[in-house]
């Protein structure tokens, strides 16, 4: 049966078309300028943000309280540690140690100030920390393969769907990961990285490796997500099996429970290698020269 449609109700969604179309073209380009400028606070909330430590901080107080053993003071002394942020969920119980979670444009519940950028925590996995300056030349040579455009391909090996949302949402048009030569696809015969989100299941094993396989050289592995790089909250669970770099090599780690876009885009970014990361200390990111 068809439904006819009145005159006075053609004339209203003509209306509300003409309105949409009008605001669009007022509003103009609204897809984010990252990596062009630095993310802006909007782009990193406080739940990105890492935990930063103050001169109030203590550490051993901080070891006791983190639920998943990021934080780990060094022996006998209140006053110094190191944050593993791969383990680290982001809770921010840490807070009643002294850290700090706030940008200067959040909360101020603590005299320090983080300014967005250093949400970007992007790193090269521990294996290619460790190992001989080799690694940063064959990154090189997959980054002159991975120039012009970057195919990714997605595989939860189980999650809770955070970490996923996040990654999907870069296809929208404020993040527009085409515009960067980044696309998504379903096969891993037509991927050039694979994208692993979740704390790695025991009868997902196999199914990861067997993945990793099917897709053809030169490849990268991008862990995103507390879980992928340490398991997080559920890495003292029976069906946790391990790292996910403990079952296939790992290239590019993006800490965050969950990151947000914009962390992740960064590290597709460093991955591609129109991101780089400086120094020995793999800690701050530069603006590639492609980016103009």
């Amino acid at each position: 049966m068809r439904i006819r449609i009145g005159k006075k109700e053609e004339d209203a969604r003509e209306k509300m078309v003409k309105v949409w179309v009008l605001r669009g073209v007022n509003k103009g380009i609204l897809t984010t300028k990252y990596p062009k400028t630095a993310p802006t606070y909007a782009e990193i909330p406080d739940k990105s943000l890492p935990p930063n430590p103050t001169p109030s901080t203590n550490w051993l107080d901080g070891e006791k309280i983190c639920p998943t053993g990021a934080i780990v003071a060094e022996k006998e002394k209140t006053n110094a540690g190191n944050v593993d942020l791969g383990k680290c969920i982001y809770c921010a119980k840490c807070e009643q140690a002294g850290f700090n979670f706030r940008s200067s444009q959040g909360s101020t519940k603590t005299n320090l100030s983080i300014d967005a950028s250093a949400a970007l925590q992007a790193r090269f996995s521990a294996r290619q920390r460790t190992a001989d300056g080799e690694f940063l030349k064959n990154f090189e040579n997959k980054w002159k393969a991975f120039a012009k455009s970057f195919h990714i391909l997605l595989i939860d090996v189980g999650s809770c769907n955070a970490c996923n949302l996040e990654v999907l949402n870069l296809s929208n048009p404020y993040y527009d990961l085409q515009r960067l030569g980044i696309f998504f696809t379903n096969s891993p015969k037509h991927a050039d990285a694979l994208v692993v989100v979740g704390a790695l299941n025991k009868a997902m094993v196999e199914v990861l490796k067997r993945t990793y396989e099917m897709i053809p050289n030169p490849k990268l592995v991008i862990s995103v997500g507390a879980c992928p790089i340490s398991g997080g909250v559920f890495q003292t669970t029976e069906s946790f099996a391990s790292p996910v770099g403990e079952a296939i090599p790992v290239d590019v780690e993006v800490p965050g429970c969950p990151p947000s876009p914009i962390q992740i885009l960064q590290g597709l970014l460093v991955a591609m290698g129109k991101l780089k990361l400086h120094d020995s200390s793999l800690d701050e990111v530069k603006t590639h020269q492609g980016f103009g």
